[in-house]
Order: structure tokens, then sequence, then C-alpha cells
């Protein structure tokens, strides 16, 4: 650096036109116009809004593993865009003018500003970029929000008609949203996603244009209470035919769902000016005045955004009628796992293992004896091969129950999951799959554990039993009595006389067996009841799986809906509460969920 150079930076006027170029290039580069102080941050959010964002945000954590993140997009950004808004100034009211090409915008906005904030001429598109007029400083941070740099940023004529009433406004002046360039188009997107209100500027030639309708009033019906229709340039119709197309725009506005600010209630203000001459534009500026200094368009802007996400949310978290399982699915989710575990069979084979103890204990020697003998004769002559039909039947039995397993579980995910939301009706389904994972192999163990006879390996005994038993070893010693008093005769060392041993060994050989029918006939009740209740005791056991694997894990997919239906309920009923548009779609709507 030379010497004369090192002079001229310790110069005080050096450094007033280094500030002053480094200013410039802060402005070329997009900064801040002004060196505005900064202002504070914007007011807590309170009252309705404030419930239903926090419900909101509560609804978008607690479904992000049920649901995709496209699904959730709206709602995020809903979330993102409301604590970026409450970060700054709150003092202020961000509008933006937009309109098809050759409405008027620029001409008007220069009008409200009573200076060329705008360029307007013939040529178009003439705004190429937003163009921002504030009112009163303190707007830096909202204006960096939208991504305008300070060469675009303009403020009116100090003292203007009006200025007092708008202090607060920011007026941002967009591109036409017709334009043959893509880029303005994007940006008045991009804009229109952030501002606090919309001017809509319509002409008498394009006010029914069906793109302005179907792409930007019909889906922004909703935000009819920060929105303003005003058809411009009205000094061109004759005699009433502003009035008759101020009613055919209203009437258009109606088909769009877009409710009208008329007689006191809430919704869009519809009004005819013309730019160019001054009519009706005092009028504009007095409603828009009072709109700002009642610093309320940020949240009635956010509340009407969280109506349009609760909206597109609603097919996802409202179910059609009452979905849930009841008892009666429940004891049928039951009864199938019974059926698969074999409990009725398994009833009945203890039924018949008890009668076939008493049988044992009760029957005569010589029965029983014939008995051990055919099992020994049937054993002893079997071959090689005599097991493998019943290895097959094993296996089949198996099959057919796990199969048996698997349909009871996909019939009471089908009955949990009826009427529920898509996303919800697939969480529970997966959730009876994933619990249903190794419930076959649970319920064979249980059907060797509960369904095995009592310790010792045999059913207990009732009390007359013994007594049984007596009265048959006895019935068994008259027959051996009666049989060695008639050898003894036979071989001369008892006195002849046939008919008292004959009689003796008769009672003997009749009374066993009626003895045994006696204790099979007095067996029955018992060994039914032992059956009934081996049956029950696998049939609660099998339930009792199937409740804590299957069940369980339904019933816990079903509160977690419950929990975020409750939280929509709160998001889609605020509105309601809040009264305005949409209130009645928001009180429907937690009809249905609750």
């Amino acid at each position: 650096m030379s010497a004369v150079d090192e002079r001229w930076d310790d110069g005080l006027i050096a450094r007033r036109a280094q500030e002053q170029a480094l200013r410039q290039q802060a402005l070329e580069d997009g900064g801040p116009l002004t060196d505005e102080p900064p202002v504070p941050i914007g007011e807590a959010y309170a009252g309705t809004l404030r419930t239903r964002l926090d419900a909101l945000r509560e609804l978008v954590g607690l479904s992000r593993t049920r649901l995709d993140g496209e699904t959730l997009a709206e709602a995020g950004r809903v979330l993102d865009e409301a604590a970026a808004r409450q970060r700054l100034s709150s003092r202020h009211t961000v509008v933006a003018i937009a309109g098809p090409t050759g409405s008027g915008k620029s001409t008007l906005i220069n009008a409200l500003a009573g200076v060329p904030v705008s360029e307007t001429g013939l040529r178009r598109p003439t705004t190429a970029n937003p163009i921002a007029c504030t009112w009163s400083e303190g707007a830096a941070g909202l204006l960096d929000r939208l991504a305008i740099p300070g060469r675009l940023r303009r403020r009116p004529l100090a003292g203007g008609v009006g200025d007092e009433a708008l202090q607060g406004l920011v007026l941002i002046d967009l591109p036409d949203h017709d334009s043959a360039v893509i880029a303005h188009r994007e940006q008045v997107d991009r804009v229109l996603a952030l501002v606090d209100a919309v001017i809509w500027v319509v002409d008498p030639e394009k006010y029914a244009d069906a793109a302005l309708h179907e792409r930007y009033l019909r889906p922004l019906a909703g935000h009819a209470e920060v929105t303003f229709v005003v058809l411009n340039q009205v000094d061109r119709l004759p005699g009433d035919a502003a009035h008759q197309v101020l009613d055919d725009l209203r009437r258009l506005l109606d088909e769009d769902g877009m409710a009208l600010g008329e007689h006191g209630e809430p919704g869009a203000t519809v009004l005819a000016v013309s730019a160019l001459t001054g009519e009706g534009v005092g009028e504009l500026r007095d409603i828009l005045g009072a709109f700002v200094q009642g610093r309320r368009a940020a949240e009635r802007r956010l509340s009407a955004d969280v109506d349009a996400a609760a909206a597109r949310l609603r097919p996802v978290y409202v179910a059609d009628g009452h979905p849930g399982l009841g008892e009666r699915s429940r004891e049928d989710f039951g009864a199938r796992l019974a059926v698969a575990v074999g409990a009725r069979a398994a009833g009945e084979a203890a039924e018949r293992e008890w009668r076939r103890n008493a049988g044992r204990a009760c029957g005569t020697p010589w029965l029983r004896l014939w008995r051990w003998y055919e099992r020994l004769r049937t054993q002893g002559g079997g071959t090689e091969g005599d097991g493998e039909p019943e290895a097959v039947v094993a296996a089949e039995d198996e099959l057919t129950a796990r199969q048996r397993v698997e349909q009871a579980v996909r019939v009471v995910a089908e009955e949990a999951a009826r009427g529920l939301p898509v996303p919800w009706a697939q969480a529970v389904r997966e959730a009876a799959v994933r619990g249903s994972r190794g419930l076959p192999e649970a319920l064979d163990e249980l059907a060797v554990s509960v369904g095995a006879p009592p310790a010792g390996g045999r059913p207990p005994r009732p009390a007359w039993w013994p007594a049984a038993v007596l009265a048959q070893a006895a019935m068994t010693l008259l027959q051996f009595y009666g049989a060695l008093w008639l050898v003894g005769q036979i071989v001369g060392v008892l006195e002849p006389g046939l008919v008292p041993p004959v009689l003796i060994m008769l009672a003997g050989i009749l009374g066993g067996p009626l003895v045994e029918w006696a204790c099979a006939a007095a067996a029955r009740g018992p060994a039914r009841r032992y059956g009934q209740e081996t049956e029950r005791r696998l049939r609660e056991a099998a339930a009792g799986c199937g409740r804590a694997m299957v069940l369980d894990p339904i019933a816990a997919e079903l509160m977690r809906y419950r929990e975020v239906r409750e939280r929509y309920a709160h998001v889609a009923r605020g509105r309601a509460e809040g009264g305005g548009p949409g209130a009645g779609a928001g009180a429907g709507a937690a009809a249905v969920v609750v």
C-alpha cells in the first residue's frame, strides 16, 4: 500500500467513504435497505391457535413411525412456518398483491403508497421480481424471510394520505401469476406461502380466469379471512356494468367455496376500485388500515394453514365407524386357538383316561388279565412299519394346527383393522403378524403341559374307589372260596353238597361284573367333569397365550391410534371453537373422530 493510500485511510472522509461503499455493496448483494434496529421477537401465540399448534406438533411426533414423510410434509411445513413467523415482528402485517398480467397491480400499489414504488407500463411482464413497500421500520427480518433484496425495498412518501393508518403494513408487489416466465410463477407461489394476507387484483376481462380460480382461489378458500379480492379498472365499465361484474365475481368466489365477509361475518373482502382514477382506493386504504392495526393477520393465516393441513390429514386419521376389538371378537379368537390346540380332543382324551383308570381299578381280575394279554399280543405282533402311519397323522395334525393358528390371527387382525385408515390398519396387521411368531410352538407346549394329567401320571381318584376295589376283591375271594369248596368235595375232603359252593361261586362271578358296571356308571360324572376341566384349562391357557402374543400388541396399536385421533380432534376442532370460515368442517371432523 502506498503512503498516499495510508494517509487516505487515516482520514475521516475516507472512513465515511468506505462505510458508504460497504453500504452500497450490501444493497447490491441483497442486504437491508437501511440500518434498521432489530425488532423484538414476535409475541408468543396464545389461545386456540397455540393449542392447535401444540396438538399438531404432538400429532406429527406420534405419527412419524406410522406415516410416511410425504403425508406429514404439509403439517411439518406449517409448524416450521409458525415457528419462523413467531420469531419475527408481530407489529407488521405482510400483504402480497397478486394477480394476472395487466390487472393493474403495480398501479394499485403506487396509488396506495402515494409514490411510484413499482414500475408500470405496457411492456409485459412489467414486474419481474417481488417489490416491497414498508410503512414503518422493523420489517427487515420479514423481508429477509421473503428473500427480497435491499434494492427492491421501498418506503412511501412520509406524511401521505393514510400514512398513520398503514403503520406496520408491508406491501409486496408480486410478478404475474400467469406469466409466461416459469421463474415468475415460482416466485409467486413461494411468496404466497409466506405472507400474512393476499390482495388479488383482477380486471373486468380476467376476473373469471380458470387458472386464477382453480390454481389459487379454490385451494385457498379456507384463507378467506386474510384474502382481499379487488376488481380493478372499473372506470372502463359503463353504467351498472361494474355492479354486475362485481356480483358475478362474488358468485364465482362462492362457487370456489370462499366465504365472503358480508353483513359482519368473517370472510373475504370484495370491492371495486380504479387505481388509475382513485375510485375506491381510499376505501381499500381504510380497510387495509383497520386490518393491519388489528394485528391478527398472521394468526389468522396460520390458523387457516392448520385448517388446510388438518383437511389433508383427515383421510389418515378419521375412521369409519368405531374400529377396535369387541368382546365377541376376543372370544372368537380364543375359541379358534382352542380348536387349533385341540382343547376339546384333549378333554375327551382326559375323560377316556379317567374312565379307563376307573375300569382298571374296579374291573375283575380276569378281565384285567385278558386286557394285559391283548396288550402284550398287540405289541409283540406288530411290524417295523406300524409306526409310520401314526407319524404321518401326527405331522398332518401339526400342519393343520399351524394353519388354524395363522387363520385365527388373520381373522382377528382384519376385525381389528376394519374401518381404520389405511396406515393404521396396516400397522395393526403388522403387529398381529409380529406377535403371532412363535405362537404355534407356544400352543404346542401348552397342550403338553396343561393337557397332561397331574403329577403321578394318572388322574385323581374319588374317595369311593378303595371301597370298590375292596368289593371287587371280595367277589374274587368268593369265587376262589366256592371253587376250593367244590374241589374239596370232589377229592372227598369235604362232605358232598353242590348247591352252597355253586351259589358262592355264582355270587362271586356275577358280583364282579356287577361291581365293575356300578363303578363304570358312577365314574361317568367325575370323568366328564375331569374332561371338561381339562378342556377349560387348555382353552384358558390358549386364550391367555393368544392375548399376550397377539391381542395385546393389537390393543397397543389401537391405543396409539386413539391417542393420535384425539390429537387430530384438537387440531381439527380448534378452528370450530375459534369460529370463522371452515368452522363447520373442523367440527364435523371432530364429531367423526370422537
